[in-house]
């Protein structure tokens, strides 16, 4: 068998063995001397001693080390996660299907577990519960059945909602606006905006009748308006409104020197996820910054880091609801809707206030 290389005192993978830390799973394996196998980091196993211990990039380096796969782990076949998230993954294409919302005794049968086990499973790996994802897979069914459908009683119960009373309790927080104007399109909803100029380029700012609804960056200010007309393309947009000039001007001296904060009412439209996670970076103090792994900790749903980088890519209230203020887990600047150096511009001039 080859020689063991040397440790470093401070590696941080073996203190991922030590915690049996499942998130580094695929990230490396490691193999014990004296057993003569290979485990991956979230092994339950016994603690093997320090010394005893190697790190392997992949299996393959470990097999050709002479290590066998452990029993107990099994690092040659799929991870823990990557079981769970198959198992999610199924139990969401089951909802999808369905007609009416399974039962959560029907989803975990078909997982094979608890329902207990199933529900705390699900929230850990898509961030919310399976009652919630279905809610909100309606919720998009019923966005696209009121394009289709000729009434809009017809569009309720074509995306599964039991009655019309169901949905119309959520409806304003799902659609911003009621159905009957969202099938038109906006009509009939009145939307105020003007663009104004920042230190970062065009700013357009825009409020319905429940709060501003839109700040949107860019260096092209018709094009900003071409962006809010195809989101809103019956409404009434109004613009040339003096008194809103000033809540344009409030916004824009929110964006210069963002530790003075925002006091103007949002319309925060989303899934129920989305705004879990808004709300969770509109927490972050001006100056700081968090992982999306960090965002994920934080709501409660550790494994859904891409959902968490999908609702900061859906964020449509630029440094309102700083999602500019998340990075990659090496600190480094991933994508950002309104271009990354006005992503690294914000943290750089928050850092100096």
């Amino acid at each position: 068998m080859k020689p063991q290389p040397t440790q470093l005192p401070n590696d941080p993978r073996w203190t991922a063995v030590q915690t049996r830390d499942a998130s580094a799973d695929g990230t490396f394996w490691y193999s014990v001397r004296t057993t003569g196998v290979y485990c991956r980091p979230s092994c339950g196993s016994r603690a093997p001693l320090r010394q005893n211990v190697a790190f392997h990039a992949t299996r393959e380096d470990a097999k050709r080390a002479g290590f066998r796969p452990c029993k107990r782990c099994k690092p040659d076949g799929p991870s823990q996660a990557e079981r769970q998230a198959t198992l999610v993954a199924a139990a969401c294409r089951t909802i999808e299907a369905a007609e009416s919302m399974p039962t959560l005794e029907v989803l975990a049968q078909q997982a094979g577990l608890s329902p207990f086990h199933f529900q705390r499973m699900f929230k850990a790996v898509a961030g919310v519960t399976p009652r919630q994802y279905g809610a909100a897979h309606r919720g998009q069914r019923m966005r696209q059945e009121l394009g289709l459908a000729a009434r809009v009683t017809d569009a309720i119960y074509e995306a599964g909602y039991g009655s019309s009373s169901r949905f119309y309790e959520t409806a304003a927080d799902e659609l911003g606006m009621t159905a009957s104007r969202f099938r038109r399109g906006g009509d009939q909803a009145h939307i105020r905006f003007a663009v104004g100029q920042s230190s970062l380029g065009a700013i357009l700012v825009a409020r319905s009748d429940q709060g501003i609804c839109a700040i949107a960056l860019g260096d092209d200010p018709d094009a900003l308006v071409r962006q809010l007309q195809d989101r809103f393309p019956n409404a009434e947009l109004i613009g040339d409104d003096r008194d809103f000039d000033r809540v344009v001007a409030q916004v824009v001296g929110f964006v210069e020197a963002p530790n003075q904060g925002l006091d103007l009412p949002l319309d925060i439209r989303g899934t129920a996820f989305q705004r879990r996670v808004w709300q969770a970076l509109r927490e972050i103090p001006a100056g700081e910054t968090v992982s999306y792994t960090e965002v994920a900790r934080r709501i409660g749903a550790p494994a859904s880091v891409r959902a968490v980088a999908g609702a900061c890519a859906a964020n449509h209230l630029a440094v309102a609801v700083p999602c500019h203020r998340v990075v990659r887990n090496d600190g480094g600047l991933s994508g950002y809707r309104w271009g990354v150096e006005r992503k690294r511009a914000l943290l750089e001039r928050e850092g100096r206030q």
